[in-house]
């Protein structure tokens, strides 16, 4: 019996356009805002998993990253807040990447 090679994995990335243009202080701070929480969301619902699987794990790096996020959040909303009485639009340029492990 013959063992058939898998051909080699022709795209080894892919890149997706999540946001592109140009917003006002307001919109902006919702795309950017919404998107953070998102993602804290979903690390909370892993950590929240873990714990129900196990009482004792350990969180340390899910709890990490929830930190990590909370603050560029607060980051992100501070530098948008500086630009809302300039009159100026914002462009933000989201791509995801994402490639093989």
């Amino acid at each position: 019996m013959k063992t058939k090679e898998l051909a080699p994995t022709e795209k080894l990335n892919q890149k997706i356009q999540l946001v592109k243009g140009e917003f006002t202080p307001s919109e902006a701070s919702d795309i950017i805002i919404n998107l953070i929480n998102e993602k804290i969301n979903f690390h909370k619902l892993q950590r929240l998993q873990m714990w129900e699987g196990d009482h004792a794990c350990k969180t340390d790096e899910l709890d990490g990253r929830i930190g990590e996020l909370e603050k560029e959040k607060a980051i992100a909303r501070e530098f948008i807040n500086s630009i809302k009485g300039l009159g100026k639009n914002l462009k933000i340029n989201g791509v995801l990447e994402i490639t093989i492990a």
